[in-house]
């Protein structure tokens, strides 16, 4: 298991050093200022190591595609962004609060938001075992908020979080319109006595 980088966030690939850490922070943080000026598909990584001041074969030792790189800024923003507290009782006040927060993580950077579900869907190895990490971190902040050992309903809020994302990412709806759908389904799924 790789060991904690400058940001408190464990590295994909390797072990980091404090100057290697560094490096990975600047490419992250450049890939989101390139990706906002040439958008998805005018986004290489060869721009996002001139922009961040490396060499391209340097950025290269780090992430192994376009699609890593913005899967790790995904990555480092969801478990940079504390699981929301909420006292209330009501687990569907609670699970409502955990996929509010996670849909709105990008909803002010569009290009952004547009380049992580494009990335996300990549087949690339490193791409696979980050979108596992993030899938596991929103299954674990869910079954938190739902406060009960439902695998049915879990199931189902994962499904419908990964679907509403996917409009989102597709233009579809807003982000504030995920927000607000995923409200409305969770709420059904969490309080239908059928489901």
């Amino acid at each position: 298991m790789s060991e904690l980088t400058s940001t408190g966030v464990e590295a994909t690939r390797r072990r980091l050093t404090e100057k290697q850490a560094d490096t990975v922070d600047r490419l992250t943080a450049s890939a989101v200022d390139v990706l906002s000026r040439e958008g998805y598909s005018g986004t290489t990584i060869r721009l996002v190591a001139a922009a961040a001041g490396v060499g391209t074969a340097t950025a290269y030792t780090y992430f192994s595609s376009k699609e890593h790189l913005i899967s790790e800024v995904f990555w480092r923003r969801l478990i940079a962004t504390p699981e929301p507290e909420t006292d209330d009782s009501d687990p569907a006040t609670r699970v409502v609060a955990v996929l509010r927060q996670i849909s709105m993580l990008v909803a002010d950077e569009p290009a952004l938001a547009s380049a992580v579900s494009n990335a996300l869907l990549g087949d690339d190895p490193d791409v696979q075992h980050l979108r596992v990490r993030i899938g596991r971190e929103i299954r674990h902040r869910l079954a938190v908020a739902l406060g009960e050992q439902d695998r049915a309903r879990l199931s189902m809020l994962e499904l419908l979080y990964s679907g509403a994302l996917l409009q989102g990412g597709m233009g579809l709806l807003s982000y504030e319109e995920v927000a607000d759908v995923l409200e409305v389904c969770a709420r059904r799924i969490l309080t239908d006595p059928g489901s």
